[in-house]
């Protein structure tokens, strides 16, 4: 009965090898995350920090604009940045699984055929072998399971770079968007300030040639109007070039932006958090910490280097034509062979691989406490600009009612012959100018609230 020792001996070999691999522990040091100094709030808030924070909220709540959030689903369909951040994530997700298929073994199916003369020439010899052959490295001292512990900690880390497109490119839509609506109003400003500019050059003009102005008037109040007619060429310059990123965003050829006509609303202001969750929430910093995993991961592939390599090789099959009839048995063969590679001498290879590995560790900490870092210092920033554009827009809006009573008074004071068409010019200036100042204002506000979104890295789901 010749098959009951080849199940035997496989079976024993089998047993041995779990029972090793459950008692054998991974090179290397198990990953445990560093400690970062994290500030008990936020810089810039005001009251006590809730855990509830606008980050948690879907886009779609925030902005509550139907043609920005019809043009962020948009984005999110068809952009291209997306499309070859998902790519790479299926190519990450690809090598992770041929890194985990190492740990199990390897069989293949083979067949050889021979055919042989003797150089006495007694006839052709034919012979087939056929069968399974089976190659199994034992992950004894665990390089293998550090190498799949290091490509699913890369395949997470390209997750997150995805995500980290995600909320990029819904910040830059939003962003974008508002801008669009900025450049609106100041080109509404521009043109409403023209049509006054036209009925004063046209009141004017009649005073001239009614005989009670002269030509310097009429002169200075045209070039005034000419100079408030050159800006709106820029800003419709402006608003194109805005549409057509908007457009590349889109993922469509470039071309028109649409938007509502009523102003929107800027969001309702919600607490921030807690500083310890941006550690868990922006993809940027989960990136850089999965990388710090793969990293700790090869420093553990790297020692295992320096232990055996402990193999197994098998094949089971049979034989037949001439060499089967040879050797008088059923024609079925199997065979197992166990093998063993240590390292002996390399030059320092190894242990240059090990400072290696080591290095780009620290690398990796470096990179994500500087990600950490620099989460919090984006979130401070968006917070103190919002803080500060409210002050500033609260001052321009108080100058824009002032100079508005202050251009009505000058014409008044001209037609009682109080003042000079100066008083007209100059007011009229400033209106203007301090008009386009204040939408500029308001356009950044709208700004630093996606920037707030976008730096504390929530919300941006589909």
């Amino acid at each position: 009965m010749p098959r009951r020792p080849a199940r035997f001996a496989v079976c024993t070999i089998t047993t041995v090898v779990t029972l090793l691999l459950a008692g054998c522990a991974a090179a290397g040091h198990d990953y445990a995350r560093p400690q970062m100094p994290t500030p008990p709030q936020y810089r810039f808030t005001d009251g006590t920090t809730e855990a509830e924070s606008l980050a948690d909220l879907p886009w779609w709540q925030v902005f509550d604009d139907p043609a920005l959030q019809a043009l962020v689903r948009e984005a999110i369909a068809n952009n291209l940045d997306l499309r070859a951040a998902l790519a790479r994530v299926e190519r990450a997700r690809a090598h992770a699984g041929i890194a985990k298929s190492f740990l199990y073994p390897q069989v293949d199916g083979t067949a050889t055929y021979t055919a042989r003369q003797n150089a006495g020439g007694d006839g052709v010899q034919h012979n087939v072998v056929y069968g399974f052959q089976l190659s199994w490295e034992l992950d004894l001292f665990g390089r293998i399971r550090r190498e799949k512990e290091s490509a699913f900690a890369v395949l997470l880390a390209t997750e997150q770079a995805r995500r980290g497109v995600l909320v990029t490119l819904v910040g830059d839509v939003a962003s974008n968007y508002f801008l669009l609506r900025e450049l609106d109003a100041e080109l509404a400003i521009a043109r409403q300030t023209l049509g006054v500019n036209n009925e004063t050059v046209t009141y004017f003009r009649n005073r001239l040639d009614g005989g009670v102005s002269n030509r310097l008037e009429l002169d200075r109040i045209s070039a005034n109007r000419a100079a408030t007619a050159a800006v709106i060429p820029d800003f419709e310059q402006q608003i194109a070039v805005v549409e057509h990123a908007l457009s590349l965003l889109a993922g469509r050829v470039p071309g028109a932006i649409v938007r509502d006509e009523a102003p929107p609303a800027l969001p309702p202001a919600i607490p921030v958090g807690l500083p310890a969750s941006l550690l868990e929430r922006r993809p940027d910093v989960v990136q850089a910490e999965q990388l710090l995993v793969a990293a700790n991961a090869d420093v553990g592939v790297a020692k295992a280097l320096f232990f055996p390599t402990i193999s197994l090789t098998g094949f089971l099959g049979g034989i037949s034509g001439d060499l089967a009839s040879l050797l008088g048995g059923s024609g079925a063969v199997w065979e197992v062979s166990p093998g063993l590679l240590q390292p002996v001498f390399n030059a320092g290879r190894l242990r240059r691989n090990v400072e290696a590995a080591r290095a780009g560790f620290d690398e990796a900490l470096a990179e994500y406490q500087k990600a950490a870092l620099n989460g919090y210092r984006e979130v401070a920033n968006a917070l103190v600009t919002m803080q500060k554009l409210a002050e500033v827009r609260a001052q321009r809006e108080l100058a824009v009612m002032a100079l508005t009573d202050a251009s009505d008074l000058s014409r008044s004071r001209f037609d009682s012959g109080l003042a000079s068409y100066i008083e007209i010019l100059t007011a009229d200036q400033g209106l203007f100018d301090e008009q386009l100042r204040l939408a500029q204002t308001r356009g950044a506000e709208f700004r630093a609230r996606a920037e707030l979104y976008r730096a504390l890295g929530g919300g941006w789901r589909p």
